[in-house]
C-alpha cells in the first residue's frame, strides 16, 4: 500500500476531527517550511524518533583537467527505533 498526500488528510482528519481542509492547508504548508529549508536554508529537517533529511554538497573531480564540479544530494536516515521496528 502507499501512503499518499489524500490518503493522509484523510486519516489525519479522522484521527484529529479535524476538517480535511484544514489537515490539508497544514500538510501544504509543512511541505513548503521542509522544501524552504533544504533548498535555502541549513538543509537539514529532524524529527526526533523518526528521521533526519539534510542535504549535502559533494566535491567531484573527474581528473586534473576539468575543473571541480558540486553537487547537492540529500540524505535520510531513520530513527534507531524506526530501524529496529523494520
Amino acid at each position: 500500500m502507499t501512503l499518499t498526500k489524500n490518503k493522509m488528510v484523510r486519516e489525519v482528519g479522522r484521527r484529529t476531527r479535524l476538517k480535511n481542509r484544514d489537515v490539508q492547508t497544514m500538510l501544504e504548508a509543512l511541505i513548503e517550511v521542509w522544501t524552504e529549508e533544504l533548498v535555502d536554508g541549513s538543509g537539514r529537517i529532524e524529527l526526533e524518533g523518526l528521521f533526519v533529511i539534510e542535504v549535502q554538497t559533494i566535491r567531484h573531480a573527474a581528473n586534473r583537467l576539468l575543473p571541480e564540479r558540486r553537487f547537492r544530494q540529500i540524505s535520510v536516515r531513520v530513527s534507531k527505533g524506526i530501524k529496529s521496528r523494520l
